[in-house]
């Protein structure tokens, strides 16, 4: 079992990574594999995988449904059973093949299951390649909750395989986008300048992108493993983003909105937010502003909304001694944490948000 408090293990690309999986199996030979995957991945990619195993190891293949409302103690709880009548032991393997709910569900699953059965995650959408594979962090949701029951615990290894990419719709790679997007807000202009134009690039250059995207987080991540400081920033866009995508995921009246789709909003809403807290220029945000709803559009909320969505935010996993703590920005690459908001000016921000 992976000391958590270690670094973060390698994340591994293309024809390498295979090799290292290959070469991680004859090494350590575990009793058994296990290959949680959802309704899709079990149809798109599972047997693109298995062709990629050089050794003929015990393999059980288990699957959930696929969603966001499926990531729950529930669903763990199945695949908790379904671990111990496979008769799982302390030495198997369970591989996470999937987006971020497969490889969130199932690193928190190997990490309870047994006190802790090492795992490998296997990212098949773009948003868990640049954002739920890599970091550790694993867990689900509790009730509308975004997740709130989990652990820090490190995969032995991550593979990207950009091949997977091409099983997926187009709004899921768009999903994938807003979080490679706040990676260049909360890290570098020249990165937001060239990710922002990706409707001129091309696979390879995604390729490349994805490298980026990884290495930004890795290195944050790094730094700051248990969340003290420096990760928070990760969150930059999630306060708002993912009260939004709760309150959308349980009101059947609402459109169900992908992670990524209510991330952007969050975006928008909390650097407007910047501007007024943290002097954030006006004219970067009007062009952020833009990129963004040219990109994911504009949702509407009614003023119930709003005021269930501000309710919701009280849950962050940031908040601190009843305070819902911001991550903002002062500039593009510059950003600052523990920011408490008025409340009028979130609802400000969201006037702003909704004008245009």
């Amino acid at each position: 079992m992976i000391d958590s408090t270690a670094s973060l293990n390698p994340v591994l690309y293309a024809e390498n990574a295979y090799r290292k999986l290959n070469d991680f199996l004859a090494d350590n030979d575990p009793t058994k594999i296990f290959i949680l995957v959802d309704g899709n991945t079990h149809e798109h990619c599972l047997a693109k995988f298995m062709q990629r195993l050089e050794s003929n190891p015990e393999t059980e293949v288990i699957e959930i449904e696929a969603g966001e409302e499926f990531k729950n103690l529930e669903t763990c709880e199945g695949v908790w059973n379904a671990l111990s009548e496979l008769e799982a032991d302390r030495k198997s393997l369970m591989i996470n093949l999937g987006g971020g709910v497969v490889t969130d569900l199932g690193g928190f699953v190997a990490s309870a299951f047994k006190r802790g059965i090492s795992f490998i995650n296997i990212p098949t959408t773009l948003l868990a390649m640049v954002d739920a594979s890599v970091g550790g962090k694993t867990g689900v949701d509790l009730g509308n909750l975004k997740n709130q029951i989990g652990v820090i615990n490190q995969p032995e290894m991550v593979l990207i395989d950009t091949q997977f990419l091409s099983t997926l719709p187009q709004e899921e790679m768009r999903s994938g986008l807003a979080e490679i997007l706040k990676h260049g807000l909360i890290a570098s202009e020249a990165y937001w300048e060239k990710v922002s134009k990706l409707d001129e690039l091309d696979l390879a250059d995604l390729e490349d992108i994805i490298r980026e995207s990884v290495d930004i987080k890795k290195n944050i991540v790094t730094r700051d493993p248990f969340e003290k400081n420096i990760r928070k920033t990760l969150n930059f866009g999630h306060t708002l983003g993912h009260a939004i995508e709760s309150y959308c995921l349980t009101h059947p009246e609402k459109k169900r909105l992908l992670h990524g789709e209510a991330i952007a909003a969050g975006m928008i809403l909390e650097t407007y937010i910047s501007t007024q807290l943290q002097s954030f220029p006006k004219d970067k945000f009007e062009n952020i502003n833009q990129i963004i709803k040219g990109i994911y559009g504009q949702e509407t909320f009614s003023e119930d909304d709003i005021v269930q969505i501000k309710d919701l935010m009280k849950f962050d996993k940031k908040n601190e001694r009843g305070n819902i703590n911001f991550v903002l920005l002062k500039d593009i690459g510059k950003p600052v944490i523990d920011i408490v908001v008025p409340d009028e000016l979130i609802q400000k921000a969201f006037d702003r948000y909704l004008s245009n």
